[in-house]
């Protein structure tokens, strides 16, 4: 539940959005802003928390998971991160 002021919830969403979009390395710019543009609307406030989390994974991890290269370690496991998995798996 978000208990901020009316507009937060927007703004969250707005940047993390952004940050989707501008990770800095090309093939995650288009994969994570797709997602987040497809996804992050529908999330909830424990879903983004969820979402906010995968975003602070190092850019070289990410893309060895999200091209099936390593497999996440269980305690990155998350609602999100599957989907992303998924979302992922779907585009190559």
């Amino acid at each position: 539940m978000n208990d901020g002021a009316p507009g937060d919830e927007d703004r969250r969403r707005r940047r993390l959005r952004h940050r989707s979009h501008h990770r800095g390395t090309k093939e995650l710019d288009i994969l994570l802003g797709a997602f987040a543009d497809a996804h992050l609307g529908a999330m909830d406030d424990g879903a983004l928390r969820c979402y906010e989390r995968v975003l602070t994974v190092e850019d070289p991890v990410m893309l060895d998971w999200l091209f099936g290269r390593a497999q996440p370690p269980d305690e990155a496991m998350n609602d999100v991160l599957v989907m992303l998995l998924d979302f992922a798996r779907r585009r190559r």
